[in-house]
């Protein structure tokens, strides 16, 4: 069979043919390749996010991921802290004898710049930071960033370095380093949030012993009082508030210790309230018992003890900006006679049984720490068999509903007129008057305050 002279330009046709299609193959082959690369990175990048619960070794990793997502020879990590200063985090560099000088340069290159100035300067990418490094880079090194944020706030700056002239800062690469960036972000908002949580945690759990304290030193139970039958109860606003009640044994006797008291001997009934809520106003509240208890003992006047009280809690109030309102009374179970002064307190509402009608129990007196030289006036009355008194904190007039409206004193008097005409004991009235409270309030409304009250009803 004889050649024909157009079959060698078909043969050379061929192969010139199949050449592109080779290096087309090569060349998805080798984008395969590098988009595998890309997705195990970030994926390593993400199952270490998830995985590592210390930042640090999070941080570890990151100059180097934006490394080799970007082809780069190196990469760094910079953070602002709340200095102001800018401090290198974290190198990646594979000589570790250029990774020394590389470091040195960085350092040296932020060690008087702080944030503070590159903010100033911001012009839409902070130039100064990047111009202020390239300076002390080497000639032939190159660096490319992007910026780290944090709840829109600019907390650093992510940095690759490469030493290839033909490198280019191309938009895929800046896409890579800046999705690095952002799980830095979030690893670093995660650390943050889990430093609140603890920090939480530790308050919570302070809080609780705050209030197991707190309850401790409210009395765990009426005392046993000749002719006189007692209840009461202190709803916190929180775990811990403000509110104080106590019952005091009293024994003027010095020789005659309280414990040995006599049945008869008097007893001091106490209710305040510490401007505020929360542990500050319980920390009052609990050194008011402390110096109220030790200022008992002396054997003045209700509004004598008053006056000193104030005296000596004058100068810790005045510091603290608070104020205390206390109603002070004691009972003598012999005499039947009530002695009281109050300091600006809600005065007790008294029902007379005889008279089915109700008195309020006030004195004249400022609060609490707001003048060294108050004075406090005393008062008595004599409760008769039936008689119903109750005092209580503010917590329960102040108290709100979803609209607005308080439930003020009228309505806590006839609350407590309508339960002493159909409720027998203390407990009961005290039942009553709370119920009536969360029906007013209703599920939906928050208590502002602390709520206390005290039942005493003479037999």
């Amino acid at each position: 069979m004889t050649q024909t002279p157009n079959q060698p330009t078909d043969r050379h046709s061929s192969a010139t043919d199949i050449t592109p299609v080779v290096a087309l193959k090569e060349l998805v082959a080798r984008l395969h390749r590098e988009q595998h690369k890309i997705q195990d990175l970030l994926s390593s990048l993400g199952f270490a996010l998830r995985s590592f619960s210390n930042l640090n070794q999070f941080l570890e990793l990151i100059p180097l991921m934006a490394t080799r997502v970007t082809d780069a020879d190196g990469g760094a990590l910079f953070l602002y802290k709340p200095n102001g200063q800018i401090t290198l985090e974290r190198l990646h560099w594979q000589d570790s004898r250029e990774r020394k000088s590389i470091r040195k340069a960085l350092e040296t290159a932020t060690s008087q710049l702080s944030f503070a100035a590159v903010n100033a300067h911001l012009t839409g990418s902070p130039a100064i930071l990047d111009d202020q490094m390239q300076r002390y880079l080497e000639p032939d090194i190159q660096l490319f960033g992007t910026t780290i944020l944090v709840k829109h706030t600019e907390r650093g700056r992510l940095y690759v370095f490469s030493r290839e002239r033909e490198y280019t800062w191309t938009e895929t690469r800046q896409k890579l380093v800046r999705l690095v960036a952002d799980q830095t972000a979030v690893a670093i908002e995660n650390d943050e949030l889990s430093v609140e949580l603890r920090k939480k945690e530790r308050l919570d759990r302070e809080l609780e012993i705050g209030a197991e304290i707190q309850l401790r030193l409210l009395p765990r139970q009426c005392p046993t009082i000749p002719g006189v039958s007692l209840a009461a109860r202190c709803q916190p606003a929180n775990r811990v508030g403000g509110d104080y009640y106590d019952f005091i044994p009293t024994n003027h006797n010095p020789t005659q210790p309280q414990l040995e008291a006599n049945e008869f001997s008097p007893w001091s009934l106490v209710i305040g309230d510490v401007m505020g809520k929360g542990v500050p106003a319980a920390l009052i509240m609990t050194m008011t018992r402390g110096m109220l208890r030790g200022e008992v003992l002396n054997g003045h006047s209700p509004g004598t003890i008053l006056h000193h009280l104030n005296r000596v809690m004058y100068a810790d109030l005045e510091n603290s900006h608070r104020f205390v309102t206390l109603f002070y009374s004691e009972y003598d179970p012999q005499t039947r006679i009530l002695s009281y002064s109050n300091a600006a307190q809600t005065p007790p509402l008294l029902w007379r049984a005889a008279t089915k009608t109700i008195q309020r129990l006030d004195t004249l007196g400022m609060l609490i720490g707001l003048d060294i030289n108050s004075q406090y006036e005393d008062a008595q009355i004599r409760l008769e068999s039936g008689d119903t008194l109750i005092y209580y904190t503010d917590g329960f007039t102040d108290a709100a509903n979803q609209n607005g409206d308080r439930f003020e004193e009228d309505n806590l008097i006839a609350a407590f007129s309508w339960a002493c005409h159909h409720h027998q004991s203390p407990q009961e009235i005290l039942d009553y008057l709370f119920a009536q409270i969360e029906k007013f309030i209703g599920t939906t409304s928050d208590r502002g305050d602390d709520m206390t009250l005290i039942v005493f009803q003479a037999l």
